[in-house]
């Protein structure tokens, strides 16, 4: 198993490993690290990457000096390694929306918790990490994005999920190839909100995109967000 890492932005690097058997291209496991005074982890990845996504952060930082875990919702390709990494960095806590935490993370993580509220704004040093909550987007009641606000990072989860093993940083479209993905595996969990929460994402004008599967995108983000709910509201209409 062997896991890539590129600097995406300032101090963001993107981890990421690659599933060669899933789907007809492959399939991508992105981590992202923000370097900063108080290092922060979006997502830990499969408990079986473990060593390999250790490794990689090592090539940056030892992996004890991180301070935050993070994750988009409760899912083994998120969260899995939660705990060993918790275990590999003794000053490390898990920071989770405050449902997340109540629902799943108090029992399931080896130390407790950080709950956060709706907007709540975690600093990192000179970042600032803002948490949202994105309930059932695109699945996963306790769903949440982070937005890190000096850089203008939207760290979306699964949102605009796409298949293939392209390069760090794409500028091409992503929104069809997300649209092919949602075909063959229909992972978003559609409700009448869905739209509204990916426009609400749009408006905040984030000029990254980083993207738990496939390229991060550094194109027009904010027109991206709006086809993604245009797409989600076409998909409701035919549902």
């Amino acid at each position: 198993m062997n896991t890539k890492l590129d600097e995406i932005g300032p101090n963001i690097y993107r981890l990421s490993t690659l599933a060669p058997d899933i789907g007809p291209t492959g399939f991508t496991f992105n981590q992202f690290l923000l370097l900063d005074e108080e290092p922060l982890l979006f997502h830990t990845g499969h408990r079986s990457m473990f060593p390999s996504i250790r490794d990689a952060i090592e090539r940056v930082i030892p992996v004890e000096r991180l301070r935050w875990i993070t994750f988009g919702h409760v899912e083994s390709d998120e969260c899995g390694s939660m705990n060993e990494f918790l275990s590999a960095a003794p000053g490390a806590q898990v920071a989770h929306g405050t449902l997340g935490c109540m629902v799943s993370l108090n029992e399931m993580a080896d130390r407790p918790p950080r709950p956060l509220a709706d907007g709540e704004v975690l600093p990192l040093g000179s970042m600032r990490v803002r948490h949202i909550d994105t309930p059932h987007v695109p699945h996963g009641w306790e769903a949440r994005v982070l937005y890190e606000e000096t850089t203008g990072t939207l760290l979306c989860g699964d949102l605009f999920t796409h298949l293939g093993d392209g390069g760090p940083l794409t500028e091409d479209d992503i929104v069809g190839p997300a649209a092919e993905a949602e075909d063959l595996f229909s992972y978003s969990c559609l409700n009448p909100a869905t739209p509204d929460v990916v426009e609400a994402l749009a408006d905040l004008t984030p000029r990254t995109l980083a993207l738990m599967h496939g390229s991060s995108f550094t194109g027009d983000c904010a027109a991206s967000l709006r086809q993604l709910a245009d797409d989600y509201r076409r998909r409701l209409q035919n549902s």
